[in-house]
C-alpha cells in the first residue's frame, strides 16, 4: 500500500503549472512590449508635432525677417521722400518769398503810377484850364484888333477925305500903327503859348495812356497772382472733398450739387453738409493765410435752382430758396472763423440753368451751389 502511494506521488504531473506559469510571463512580456510600442508611437507623434512646431517657427521668423527687410526698405524710402519734400518746400518758400517780393514791387509801381496819374490828371486840368484862358484871351485880342482895324479905316477914310493933313493926325496914324503891330506880335505869341499848352496836352495824354496801361498791367499781375491762388485752393479742396463725380470745376467755380447739402426745398444744412462745409472752411482757411493783404480777395456763394417753381409762405419764389441757401452756407463759414468780410452770398434762381433741358437730369444739374474765389 506504501509502495502505490509512493508511486502515485512521483506520477503528479507538472507540466500544466509550468505552462500556467510560463503563458503569464508571455502575457506579461507582450504587455511590456505593447506599453513599449505605445510609448515609442506617443514619442515619436510628439517629436514629429515638435518639427512641424518648429518648421512653422522657422517659417515665420523668415517671414518676419522678409517683413523686417521690406519695412526698412520702406524706411528708407520714406526718408528719401520726406528729403525730397523738404527740398522742394524750402525752394517753395523761396519761390513765395520772391513772389511776395515781386509783388511788393509792383504794389509799390502800382501805388507811384497811381500818383503819377492823379498828378498827370491835376495837370492836364491846369493845362486845360489855360488852354481856355489862352483862347479866350485870343478871342478878346481878335476882337479888340479888329475894333482896331476898323477905327484905322475909319480914320484912314477921314483922313484921305481932308486934304490937309495936320501933324497930329500923321501922329495919331502911326500910334494906331504901332499899337496894331504890338497887337498883331502879342497875338502871335499867344498862339506860340497856345500851341505849346497843346503839345504839352498831348504829351500828358499819351503819359496818362501809359500809366493806364502800367496799371492794367499791375492790375493783371494781380489777377494773375490770385488765380494761382485759386488753383491752388481748387486742387486742395478737390482731395479733401474726394474725386466725386456730382462735384465739378466749371472754369473758375467749383460746383456742388445742391442735393449734398440741403433737403429738397429747403435752407437747412443737412448733417453730412456740415462735414463737407467743414472741410471747405479749412481749405480756405489754409490757402488764404498764405494770400498777400494787397489781394482784395472774396469767396462767392452762388445758389442756383431748377426752373420749376416753388410758392411757399418762406419761399414765395426761387429767388428767396437760391439766395437763403447760399446766405446759410455764409453763415457757417463765419462760424467756422471766415471773414465776413471775404464772403458774399448770391442768389440766381432758375435763371443761370446749366442745362436747358427740361428732363430730371437737367434739373438735378441746374440745382447746385457754385463757389468762386475771385476779386472783389
Amino acid at each position: 500500500m506504501s509502495t502505490s502511494l509512493a508511486r502515485r506521488r512521483r506520477a503528479v504531473d507538472f507540466w500544466p503549472g509550468f505552462v500556467d506559469a510560463l503563458s503569464s510571463l508571455l502575457m506579461v512580456l507582450v504587455f511590456l512590449l505593447l506599453i513599449f510600442t505605445v510609448g515609442q508611437f506617443v514619442l515619436s507623434d510628439a517629436l514629429s508635432g515638435r518639427d512641424k512646431a518648429l518648421a512653422e517657427l522657422n517659417a515665420e521668423l523668415a517671414q518676419l525677417a522678409k517683413s523686417l527687410s521690406m519695412e526698412e526698405a520702406a524706411k528708407a524710402q520714406a526718408l528719401q521722400r520726406i528729403e525730397d519734400i523738404s527740398a522742394s518746400l524750402a525752394t517753395a518758400a523761396g519761390e513765395r518769398d520772391a513772389l511776395r517780393l515781386n509783388l511788393d514791387q509792383t504794389g509799390a509801381a502800382l501805388t507811384q503810377a497811381t500818383a503819377q496819374l492823379e498828378g498827370s490828371e491835376a495837370e492836364v486840368a491846369r493845362l486845360t484850364a489855360d488852354i481856355n484862358a489862352l483862347a479866350e484871351l485870343r478871342r478878346q485880342l481878335e476882337s479888340e484888333i479888329a475894333s482896331r482895324l476898323a477905327e484905322l479905316d475909319e480914320n484912314r477914310e477921314k483922313l484921305a477925305v481932308q486934304t490937309d493933313l495936320s501933324a497930329k493926325s500923321a501922329a495919331q496914324v502911326e500910334l494906331l500903327n504901332r499899337q496894331m503891330a504890338a497887337l498883331r506880335q502879342q497875338l502871335d505869341e499867344i498862339s506860340a503859348s497856345l500851341e505849346l499848352a497843346n503839345a504839352q496836352s498831348k504829351a500828358k495824354d499819351v503819359r496818362i495812356a501809359d500809366l493806364g496801361k502800367e496799371l492794367n498791367l499791375a492790375l493783371a499781375n494781380k489777377v494773375n497772382e490770385l488765380q494761382r491762388y485759386r488753383s491752388d485752393f481748387f486742387g486742395k479742396l478737390r482731395a479733401v472733398l474726394g474725386d466725386r463725380a456730382d462735384i465739378q470745376i466749371v472754369g473758375d467755380r467749383f460746383v456742388v450739387p445742391s442735393e449734398l447739402l440741403f433737403a429738397s426745398g429747403t435752407d437747412e444744412l443737412t448733417p453730412a453738409a456740415y462735414a463737407q462745409l467743414d472741410k471747405l472752411a479749412a481749405t480756405l482757411s489754409e490757402v488764404t493765410s498764405e494770400i498777400p493783404s494787397e489781394l482784395d480777395w472774396v469767396l462767392r456763394i452762388d445758389g442756383h435752382t431748377d426752373r420749376r417753381p416753388i410758392s411757399t409762405p418762406r419761399f414765395p419764389s426761387n429767388w428767396e430758396l437760391s439766395t437763403a441757401r447760399a446766405i446759410a452756407i455764409v453763415k457757417y463759414l463765419v462760424v467756422r472763423g471766415i471773414p465776413a468780410n471775404r464772403l458774399a452770398a448770391n442768389g440766381f434762381g432758375e435763371f443761370r440753368p446749366l442745362d436747358t433741358g427740361d428732363s430730371e437730369a437737367a434739373y438735378a444739374i441746374n440745382r447746385r451751389i457754385e463757389i468762386q474765389l475771385t476779386n472783389r
